[in-house]
């Protein structure tokens, strides 16, 4: 009876409460047509008005009995869709869950509860069920949040949504109003999609993906020159046998193209491989060593395009940067970013001239046609950027080009020289010029000639790079992943000096060129500071330029006496040797202090030269603050490739001399950042 009673109270709204009222109406319309019956016939009007009269009895009673017997059907209805509906989610085959704000599971349907088994993990945070879920990564807005994890040995996509519950608080005992102000009752859909199938599938499509390489043998011709055939033959065999065992390892196929030069194809699944391994085929080939000849070679892959034939255009990006960089090393390219392995050897110095001479006539091609010839080294020039800048001005000027020099803060290492061509009369007042006046100047028939640097940021004036279109390096520094587009580039490694290579193409340039001794001295003395007095990456054309700059007018006492330290210097560069330490048994750090000296850097890469002569030492670091920066010299002899490590903070340079420069940082940070570099490449076997 109570129940019946409770039917009763039920109200309906809306379209259903319209639709249960439609008799009550129908009589309304009825008795407007009895109306008009009347007009035309009375007796008819009576008898419509006596079945009108019945119809309505009927309606009304059937309204009245009826409604609680329909109420109580509705409800019924009602009861089962809402079961139907909780069994329905119950039995999705998607895993569904519940989260409150808190992050705690609070409810699982059946396939949930068989993934995370519920009677365990309820009421349990969801960072504690899934390891890689986090409070920090639950919706706090209104908008979905998707997530992948591993969970098990399965991969699920995971889709939060908020749901808003405030408006069925009565009905959800779990949700609590503890009466805060801005307390929200919100509960958090969880949904999980079984993507392992997928994950599987795109592991397995990127891993079967084919990789396009290169690889050369750096040194050839050097390497067999003066060998009979019989070495030859069996070198070239050892040297292949080792590059199909190596190939054949990780599946690939390889093509010889040249006599030094192959292609190979490999699956990218194989990638991995080679990188832990760090390319171990470089040490292998360089150990061979057969009739006490070495060989190297230098590989590069190119990762990641949609195309092969894009692949294959990084793969040749990648050997030229390798090349570029002194050979004996793989690098990966993977669209912007580049990775390094191997680089330990020397670069071995090339005994022909011929690149020498085909460069020299393209420069000179090149300043034929422009109008005017702006040359700029790096920032905080030294005598070697300066030296090489006075030899491509000396080209211009043979060739009747207008030439000037860029030179922002002229440092103590160049002033002694500078100021010998400034206020002479054989040279042009406006000879050097800062960098915002050569911005005013450069025009689309300007040639822009980069000497001794080959990355744009470390230039005297990186804004001309913009300004011009014809651009021309010539560099004995590694390349980096940071390259200057230029229509001619001349970059060396195993030269000692840009000096050195600019007094090569001094000698091809015809002309009657013919230095003046002035000129000839500011050259060598570039040679003399970039190989330490010809101790450290000298080879015989590295004497060979020095012989020409000789019989130019170059005078090695003149030259000596212009360059000796100040008593200053010679103090800080004192006490910095005095004060320095040991690292790992083989590394010496120092600290040169930089207040009162006009060239601190320089200062600091004479004292790394200095602490080179310390026995057992394989490299040396010193440091020093200057202009808000943290300035690194890094020196070695063959034991260490201080360029590699100067890279992984941000420098360069070459496989003995190397550098850096750090911002927002302190001396002692900079070299806790080069400690933890040195014991990463220990750890790793990469010294």
């Amino acid at each position: 009876m109570k129940k019946e009673k409770n039917k009763a109270k039920i109200k309906l709204r809306g379209a259903l409460n319209v639709y249960m009222q439609w008799p009550v109406w129908l009589t309304v319309l009825l008795l407007c047509t009895v109306l008009g019956i009347y007009v035309v016939d009375k007796d008819a009007a009576g008898i419509m008005l006596l079945f009108t009269g019945v119809y309505f009895i009927i309606a009304l009673i059937l309204f009245v009995f009826k409604r609680p017997y329909i109420m109580g059907e509705l409800v019924r209805f009602a009861a089962e869709h809402g079961q139907v509906q909780h069994t329905f989610v119950k039995e999705l085959d998607i895993p569904y869950g519940i989260i409150d704000i808190d992050g705690r599971l609070v409810w699982a349907n059946n396939e949930l509860k068989d993934i995370v088994k519920f009677e365990k993990t309820a009421r349990k945070s969801v960072q504690d069920i899934f390891e890689d879920l986090s409070l920090e990564q639950l919706p706090t807005v209104e908008e979905d949040v998707t997530l992948h994890i591993v969970h098990g040995r399965k991969n699920y996509r995971v889709l939060m949504r908020l749901l808003d519950m405030s408006d069925y608080r009565d009905d959800m005992p779990w949700i609590v109003e503890d009466g805060t102000e801005g307390t929200v009752n919100t509960l958090i859909g969880m949904y999980l999609y079984d993507e392992t199938e997928i994950t599987a599938l795109k592991k397995e499509n990127a891993e079967e993906k084919m990789l396009v390489g290169l690889l050369y043998i750096d040194n050839y011709e050097e390497a067999f020159e003066g060998a009979d055939e019989v070495r030859r033959s069996l070198v070239t065999a050892w040297v292949e046998r080792e590059i199909n065992k190596y190939m054949q390892s990780i599946d690939a196929i390889i093509k010889r193209l040249e006599k030094d030069k192959y292609i190979f194809v490999f699956k990218q699944k194989y990638l991995s491989v080679v990188e832990a391994n760090r390319f171990s085929i470089l040490e292998e080939i360089r150990n061979l060593n057969i009739y006490e000849m070495t060989v190297t070679i230098s590989i590069g892959v190119g990762v990641g395009a949609t195309s092969y034939a894009k692949n294959y255009d990084l793969a040749r990006t990648a050997i030229d940067l390798a090349l570029g960089r002194g050979g004996d090393q793989a690098v990966v390219k993977e669209g912007d970013k580049i990775s390094y392995y191997g680089g330990k050897s020397v670069q071995l110095e090339k005994n022909t001239r011929v690149k020498a001479r085909v460069k020299a006539h393209a420069l000179k091609e090149y300043v034929e046609t422009r109008d005017r010839v702006v040359i700029m080294g790096h920032s905080i020039g030294d005598i070697d950027s300066f030296g090489s800048a006075i030899g491509v001005y000396r080209i211009a000027k043979t060739l009747g080009k207008k030439a000037q020099i860029v030179i922002n803060d002229v440092t103590s290492s160049i002033r002694p020289m500078m100021e010998r061509f400034q206020d002479n009369p054989d040279y042009e007042e406006d000879m050097f010029i800062s960098g915002s006046r050569a911005q005013e100047i450069v025009d689309d028939q300007t040639l822009l000639v980069v000497v001794d640097v080959n990355r744009p940021a470390i230039t005297e004036c990186k804004e001309l790079l913009e300004l011009t279109k014809t651009i021309v390096i010539l560099d004995h520094h590694r390349q980096t992943g940071e390259a200057i587009d230029a229509v001619l580039s001349y970059i060396e490694p195993y030269a000692s000096s840009a000096c050195e290579m600019v007094a090569e193409i001094l000698q091809y340039i015809g002309e009657g060129l013919k230095l003046k001794p002035l000129e000839a001295d500011a050259m060598y003395a570039g040679i003399m500071i970039d190989t330490n007095n010809f101790l450290t990456k000298t080879g015989v054309r590295t004497f060979e330029a020095a012989a020409y700059l000789r019989r130019n007018g170059a005078d090695v006492t003149r030259i000596r006496k212009l360059f000796r330290t100040n008593y200053v210097e010679y103090q800080a560069k004192a006490q910095a040797v005095s004060s320095a330490e040991l690292f790992m048994d083989y590394y010496v750090f120092a600290i040169s202090e930089s207040d009162g000296l006009d060239s601190p850097t320089v200062v600091a890469a004479q004292t790394a030269n200095e602490l080179l002569n310390i026995d057992n030492t394989k490299a040396s670091f010193v440091f020093t603050e200057f202009n808000g920066k943290v300035y690194i010299s890094a020196r070695s002899i063959d034991e260490l490739n201080v360029q590699v490590v100067m890279e992984k903070i941000g420098g360069g340079g070459h496989m003995s001399v190397a550098g850096a420069q750090l911002s927002d940082c302190t001396v002692f940070e900079a070299m806790e950042k080069v400690k933890d570099v040195l014991r990463d490449m220990t750890e790793k076997g990469e010294v």
